[in-house]
């Protein structure tokens, strides 16, 4: 039945009936509301109090559903059709809110009602969550390779694609910034020390760290891995700043080329 895409705003309005004692509403009753609001429910047509907007500001957000909380960022449905339906269909689609925050701009707006506007609010507001567990930058000391993965475990587990990093540390090993040197597999041709060192040269770098992700959930090093932390490690002599590690991150595993012996 095409109304199960609205169960939550549904069982909203059933909540609400019982709550306010209207015990004379026949199931049969229900049915005919609920095969109404497949055709043109909105968010409108609930009870004030139990709108999701409403139910945050009087009960704050971790009393909302999944669903809830998307529609409050989708902002609105479309046509002839309430946001909340939208919110499930994503849900439905992608299975959890973990799968929707991993999702591209391109697959989230393949789904009916959500559009490039709609995805790109999505991907915002997970980004905010993203940054928002990831430690501060200010005044980090990374003395040890478990320092590191600590570090940039959040921001590279997950990630679809390979991503390689550099941290760039002053002469008392505090981070100075973290800087996106490429995505994608890595080879040669992305990964070039040029780009590493020129990252490590403006922000005054006295050495680094380089870091990159496995989405195939393996943490040992490729030869191409190797290759490329070899070329890295001969261009820092030359140029005077130190490579003191390379941390690959598989999901919930790690390396660190330094503790296996690659780095010595």
């Amino acid at each position: 039945m095409k109304f199960l895409a609205d169960m939550g705003v549904a069982s909203r309005i059933v909540e609400w009936l019982r709550h306010h004692n209207h015990d004379a509403v026949h199931l049969r009753e229900l049915n005919l509301i609920r095969k109404d609001m497949s055709k043109s429910f909105t968010i409108h047509d609930l009870p004030r109090a139990e709108r999701p907007r409403e139910r945050l500001q009087k009960h704050g957000a971790e009393v909302l559903s999944s669903q809830e909380l998307i529609a409050l960022i989708l902002g609105r449905g479309v046509k002839g059709e309430s946001v909340m339906v939208t919110a499930q269909r994503l849900l439905t689609s992608f299975g959890n809110v973990k799968n929707i925050s991993q999702a591209s701009l391109e697959e989230l707006s393949a789904i009916k009602g959500i559009g490039t506007a709609k995805a790109t609010q999505l991907k915002a507001a997970f980004e905010l969550a993203r940054r928002n567990e990831e430690i501060t930058e200010e005044q980090i000391s990374l003395k040890s390779h478990q320092d590191v993965i600590k570090l940039v475990k959040q921001r590279l587990k997950d990630k679809k694609k390979e991503h390689f990093l550099i941290l760039c540390l002053d002469t008392r090993s505090n981070l100075i910034k973290i800087s996106n040197i490429s995505t994608g597999t890595l080879d040669t041709n992305l990964v070039h020390p040029r780009e590493v060192f020129k990252e490590a040269i403006q922000s005054l770098s006295s050495s680094i760290i380089l870091a990159h992700n496995h989405p195939s959930g393996d943490p040992e090093p490729s030869d191409a891995d190797i290759d490329i932390t070899k070329r890295i490690l001969k261009t820092g002599k030359v140029i005077g700043i130190d490579v003191l590690d390379h941390i690959i991150i598989a999901n919930n595993k790690s390396l660190s080329f330094k503790e296996k012996g690659i780095i010595l």
